[in-house]
Parts: C-alpha cells; sequence; structure tokens
C-alpha cells in the first residue's frame, strides 16, 4: 500500500509503505530488501543501507520477542521531507524491548545498541494490542548521492 499518509495518522508522508509478514525467519530479509528498495524507489540511495538494517533488526526482535504463532508483524516505511522512518508492530505489547549487557561472544542481544547508535531518533508505542518500534533516519537534501 503506497499512500500520502497512513489510516489513522493525521500527520502527511511523502510516501508511505506498509507490508504484513508471517512470524518466520525468511520474511526477515525480505523485508530489509523491501525496505531499502523503498528508500532508493523514493530518492534516498544514501540512507538505503541504515534503512535496511534498521528493518532487520526492528523485524528480529519482532519475530523472537513479539510474534505470536500465526499472528503477523507489520512493517511500516514512511518518508516525509525531514526523515524517513520505519516501523514494525508486532502483536506482544506486553514484551517490551530492553537493552541487556551482552559478551563479546554473545550471538544475540545487540540489535538495539544497533538501533540506538544508527537511528536518529527511535521510540516504543504501546498500542491496545501490541506495540510499535520505530526508528528514524534524518534525511539530508532532496535526495541522497
Amino acid at each position: 500500500m503506497t499512500g500520502s499518509c497512513p489510516p489513522g495518522n493525521p500527520k502527511p508522508y511523502d510516501r508511505y509503505d506498509t507490508a504484513s509478514y508471517t512470524p518466520y525467519p525468511q520474511n526477515i530479509p525480505r523485508a530489509r530488501r523491501h525496505v531499502a528498495q523503498l528508500a532508493m524507489d523514493w530518492g534516498h540511495p544514501g540512507a538505503a543501507d541504515d534503512a535496511a538494517l534498521l528493518a532487520s533488526e526492528l523485524c528480529t526482535n519482532a519475530l523472537v520477542h513479539g510474534c505470536l504463532r500465526d499472528r503477523l508483524f507489520r512493517v511500516e516505511t514512511s518518508l516525509t521531507g525531514a526523515a524517513l522512518r520505519v516501523a514494525v508492530t508486532d502483536p506482544r505489547g506486553e514484551r517490551l524491548p530492553y537493552s541487556r549487557p551482552s559478551a563479546a561472544d554473545d550471538q544475540f542481544g545487540r540489535g538495539l545498541l544497533i538501533v540506538r547508535m544508527l537511528a536518529d531518533r527511535w521510540a516504543v508505542e504501546k498500542l491496545t494490542v501490541g506495540k510499535t518500534i520505530w526508528a528514524e533516519l534524518d534525511i539530508r537534501g532532496a535526495a541522497d548521492a
């Protein structure tokens, strides 16, 4: 779905897209590629890699900590004149993300650290059912090189 404004949100966007995925690991790279392609299609190829990494980390968090069997998670990508936003919604609002220390040889536990370091802003929004975690990249200039 591409449009000028997501449903239920009065803030106008220059571009908006939403895609829902089943909670299976193979959908993480699909979401990552989709978000990267949107950044390029929307004139910001310089933000594509960072947006893809944010999507990957947020989707992985949703899959590991927020998904329920047979319940979809949603990835929303939006663009304003100032920012590219990636937002991931999952059905488990009672499981809010938190940073935890990780050892050098840990395989997991760095997702939120990556999001915090990469994004210009990020937050968690509790919903009636579920939660949305979003991260924004500031867009500098009309189009990235």
